[in-house]
């Protein structure tokens, strides 16, 4: 019972219904999407990087990239800054899921050119009814469960184009759930994982225009894996390869634009599946399948990383199917005001979750206030008209104000 009800968790948390419709759209053999616990810490916080098509690898540094790319601190334009995002999750549905971001850094020494960063996201389930024995009609009960995760990151420049970034990362995951008839428990789990990024950045002359160049990478969630039921399963966390680049130039006095391209694959191997082994027809088609099934649940995160290049059934083709892209753009006038538009593909074999997204900024003196507002292509898609929004504070900024009033 209680792997079912983590299951049924795991899939709400990051829009499983959107996953199902996707599974009903093609065929059954085809539906393939990769599994992993703490589902939350895939889902974009910030209302700028959502706007843009759920894009950050590469893009201008601000006080939101540590979930993007945290090694763009280090190139960061104001010496402090910190903001909190919300974000009312599945609001299609339900009305008390919520998704709580705080994020901020401080750059060091006085080059400027290494940054300490945090953040704190706190994802809320609402209120849960479960059922209790194995009908579920033996009794009812209400849980409350809720993922946060704590991280802390350091990034440097390594030359005047080129920085690195790296950040420690605690988790806990509480859906924990007793059956008091069946004695069947889930416990809460916890995990540590590391990021690695890398973020380059060069300014090319095209006619008389200074432009802006970037490209970027990002290997988030390296870590321990986690166990719902006193280790007797264990998930995988949702590692994931994100590469991006970005191109800025201007379009005349006070106006730029801006526009990337992410690619994102989740380095997690796929668990094997009894209908890959000729649906266990034979004795032998059930051991093989058997002894895959161990070595996945075996198998190290580390091991699994380099794995999940190569491990999909359906070969090469389903390979490039595990990659989503995000692309989109970004207009600013002044740097005060800001329009978005973005686009994020996923493939309907590994969950379908496609989407347009819109989003504005405004920015005076040292508050800067986002949103943006996601547009599913499938309407009955839980994860239509998500709306994100973001409030920054310029610390520097503040200070400087805080003096000249002093004086």
């Amino acid at each position: 019972m209680s792997r079912k009800i983590f299951s049924s968790i795991a899939l709400l948390a990051l829009g499983g219904m959107a996953t199902m419709q996707a599974q009903n759209d093609i065929k059954d053999d085809d539906f393939n999407p990769v599994n992993t616990g703490v589902t939350t810490l895939s889902i974009t916080p910030d209302a700028r990087g959502s706007g843009m098509g759920n894009l950050g690898a590469a893009t201008d540094p601000d006080v939101n990239s540590q979930f993007w790319n945290p090694s763009k601190y280090a190139f960061a334009y104001s010496k402090s800054a910190v903001a909190i995002s919300y974000t009312p999750w599945l609001r299609k549905i339900v009305n008390d899921i919520f998704l709580a971001d705080l994020t901020g850094y401080y750059k060091l020494g006085s080059n400027d050119n290494q940054a300490l960063s945090a953040s704190f996201r706190y994802f809320s389930l609402g209120e849960v009814t479960m059922g209790y024995g194995d009908t579920g009609l033996d009794g009812v009960q209400t849980i409350h469960p809720y993922e946060f995760a704590f991280d802390l990151g350091y990034s440097r420049k390594l030359s005047e184009k080129f920085s690195m970034g790296v950040v420690m990362r605690y988790i806990l995951s509480d859906l924990s759930y007793e059956d008091a008839y069946s004695g069947d428990t889930n416990t809460a789990a916890s995990a540590f994982s590391a990021d690695i990024s890398g973020y380059f950045v060069t300014y090319p002359m095209i006619g008389r225009s200074e432009c802006q160049f970037a490209w970027g990478f990002d290997i988030s969630n390296i870590g321990t894996k986690v166990s719902y039921d006193h280790g007797q399963n264990y998930a995988f966390l949702p590692t994931n390869l994100r590469l991006g680049a970005q191109f800025m130039f201007p379009l005349a006095d006070y106006n730029t634009l801006s526009v990337g391209l992410d690619l994102n694959k989740l380095l997690v191997p796929t668990m094997p599946r009894l209908k890959d082994f000729n649906n266990g027809e034979t004795i032998e088609d059930q051991q093989a399948y058997e002894e895959a099934k161990e070595k996945w649940e075996t198998m190290s995160p580390i091991t699994g990383i380099f794995k999940s290049f190569s491990d999909a059934p359906g070969g090469f083709k389903e390979e490039l199917e595990e990659i989503s892209v995000s692309f989109g753009g970004e207009y600013a006038y002044n740097q005060q005001f800001f329009a978005r538009l973005g686009y994020n593909y996923e493939a309907a074999s590994k969950g379908g979750r496609s989407y347009f997204t819109f989003g504005a900024g405004f920015s005076l003196n040292i508050v800067r206030l986002d949103a943006s507002y996601m547009l599913a292509t499938a309407q009955s898609s839980p994860l239509d008209q998500t709306l994100r929004f973001t409030l920054s504070f310029d610390l520097e900024g503040l200070q400087d104000l805080i003096g000249k009033r002093r004086r």
